[in-house]
Parts: structure tokens; sequence; C-alpha cells
């Protein structure tokens, strides 16, 4: 078992957050493995259980611990001193709002991706791309939509960009605002008119062509607007 060193008496709820950081590092904890008690963490750090509480609260406020009661703390994200985490919340009034605001912040994520993407790719990254692509088209034509074969075709956009920032950030959106954008408005035939750019936007990644890429990344973006102003009428 990997112990934990004591720290200093001069330090503080940081150097606890740092310590924990790189005891999960260090132990290899992954996703739902459980932390030391508190008591264990007091013991262990040298510091007082309010400390301990404070950063415990710190964790919990990026989203990658949380507190089961009558169970103990548990990782939800695999953490580090050099682990960038950036948790999204969003409060409105009604679903229009929200979406419209999350679209705001994919127009340009999405877009700059694509023209990344198209700079970036390897062949290897267009074939996993055009094997989502078919997925999604095959599931669309069959279904008349689609539905996590379109998040798995741009997830493989993002991966063929070799920036592990832009998925992580496609996927933090996805876990906030997936109540959002999940069939929003009782509607399963939500942007079901984007689906044709889609491969056009793949073509525009084949040829390597970025400002093209763009483009059809904001014709899909553009139908998703439109439809979220009509459907909420």
């Amino acid at each position: 078992m990997v112990a934990i060193a004591p720290l200093p008496p001069m330090n503080r709820a940081r150097q606890v957050t740092d310590a924990m950081a790189d005891y999960v590092e260090a132990a290899g904890l992954q996703a739902g493995d459980q932390l030391p008690t508190e008591r264990e963490l007091t013991t262990a750090l040298g510091v007082g259980r309010s400390t301990i509480r404070e950063a415990i609260r710190h964790f919990q406020a990026l989203g990658v611990i949380e507190t089961r009661k009558g169970s103990g703390t548990y990782l939800l994200k695999p953490i580090s001193k050099r682990t960038l985490h950036m948790p999204l919340s969003l409060e409105t009034a009604n679903l229009r709002d929200a979406l419209l605001l999350t679209l705001q912040v994919r127009r340009g994520l999405e877009c700059e991706a694509g023209m990344v993407a198209a700079q970036m790719r390897t062949s290897e990254d267009l074939a996993i791309i055009e094997a989502r692509l078919e997925e999604m088209e095959r599931v669309h034509l069959a279904k008349g939509a689609s539905g996590p074969e379109d998040l798995a075709f741009h997830l493989a956009v993002y991966d063929a960009t070799h920036n592990p920032l832009f998925g992580q950030l496609l996927e933090q959106m996805r876990e906030t605002f997936e109540r959002f954008w999940s069939h929003p408005f009782e509607r399963f035939d939500f942007a079901r008119r984007s689906f044709p750019f889609h491969r056009t936007l793949f073509d525009a990644i084949a040829a390597q062509d970025a400002e093209a890429a763009r483009l059809e990344t904001l014709k899909i973006l553009a139908i998703v607007e439109e439809d979220i102003k009509e459907m909420s009428r």
C-alpha cells in the first residue's frame, strides 16, 4: 500500500489537496475507488479535520470526488497536480435559453476542432471518423434519427486534433448538459436536417481543408439553432 507522507506544520488546505492528488496518482486510483477516511487523512498528514474537510470540499466543487453518507469518499475522475479541471454549471429559466447558451460554446469549440482535425488528422484518424460516420448513417437511415452515434462521430473528430482537451471539453459539456440535449422538446427529429452535413464535414477533413471544415460545422450548428427556435415556440 502506498504511504501518505506527513506534511510540515505550516501547510494548510492547498498542501492537503496537493498531497491527496499525489496519493491518488501514486496509488493508481481510478474512478469509483474509495479514498482514505477523514480520520486516516488527518493522522497521515498531521493536520486538523477542518483542513481535511476544506480540501475535500475543494475536490467536490471540481466534480472529481463525492462523499456518500455512511459509506465514505469516492473518486469520480482520476486526479493529479498536473490535471486541469473545468467543471461546468448552468442555471436558466427555460430549456430554450439553456440550449442557445450551450450552442454558443459549441460553435466556437466545434469549429476550431474541425479545422484542427483537418490539419492534424492521420490516415488512421480518418478511418475511425469514417467508421463512426457510417454507423451514424446506418442508424439514422433505419430510425430516422441518431443518438450516441452522433456523439461518437464528433468525439472521433476531436480525437483527430491530437489535443486531448477538445475531447475532454466535449465530454464535460455532455455530462453537464445531457438533460438539455437528450431529445429536447420531446422531439426525436431534433436537428435531423443537419444529418447530410456530417458527411460533407468528413469530406472536408479528408481533404485537409480547414476552412471547408469550419463552414460545414457552421451549417450543422445553424440548423440546430433554427430547430431550437422553431421547436420552442
